[in-house]
């Protein structure tokens, strides 16, 4: 099964300082077609003006990601972390039984352009933590880069549920594969670019869910970034 969510489909919210697209509900939009995939609960992305973001607000109980695609994020919460998150970064937030944080864009000049992303996690009232690892663009070119797994192999941000996260940037016109396990689903958010996975032509925004495939084959129609979702 493939199901394509497009870009312009998503939900929209405008503040002035913040224009946010919304692939599953989220706050004031609403969709009973897509409130979530699996363990995933929310793939927001953001574009903040400069010197402006999200003043400090609780959570509780989700993995909370951020992946910056350009610019610059300022990260502090109430468990004493303070970060700056550039492109290459990828930050864990475990919500569990409680903290509360801000987010930030640390330029006066510039937007920042990121991706937030909320996974439910195995269990309830998980002790609170963080964890922020720089991946370099050169490890993920023309290849599928492990960033995100529950076991932490092979350099990854940890994180509390059987999902693996690969970040990926083709070249056009290279061809990678990716095999999942019996019984795993998939998510496929483009980044930035374009795309071709299996059969289908996807631009940036574009979600794709994947459920009982053996495998999912990727061609660069133009440059591309993506993230990769393997779910248990």
């Amino acid at each position: 099964m493939q199901t394509v969510r497009r870009s312009d489909d998503r939900g929209v919210a405008h503040f002035g300082w913040l224009d946010s697209r919304h692939t599953f509900s989220f706050g004031h939009y609403h969709d009973p077609r897509f409130m979530g995939f699996g363990p995933l609960r929310v793939i927001n992305e953001d574009r903040v003006q400069p010197a402006r973001g999200f003043d400090t607000h609780g959570h509780r109980d989700m993995e909370i990601i951020s992946y910056v695609v350009s610019g610059a994020l300022r990260h502090e919460d109430s468990l004493g972390n303070g970060s700056i998150i550039r492109p290459g970064d990828v930050q864990r937030m475990t919500a569990g039984s409680g903290v509360r944080h801000s987010e930030y864009n640390a330029s006066n000049d510039e937007p920042v352009h990121f991706l937030q992303i909320w996974i439910q996690p195995e269990a309830l009232d998980l002790a609170p933590g963080y964890e922020q690892k720089a991946f370099p663009a050169g490890q993920q070119t023309n290849r599928l880069a492990l960033v995100v797994a529950q076991d932490g192999r092979d350099g990854a941000v940890r994180i509390h549920r059987d999902v693996d996260i690969y970040a990926g940037r083709l070249d056009t016109g290279v061809t990678i594969e990716h095999a999942f396990r019996a019984g795993r689903s998939g998510w496929l958010q483009v980044v930035r670019g374009e795309l071709r996975a299996n059969d289908l032509v996807l631009q940036a925004g574009d979600g794709l869910a994947l459920r009982d495939l053996p495998a999912l084959q990727l061609q660069g129609i133009a440059a591309s970034e993506l993230l990769l979702f393997d779910m248990g």
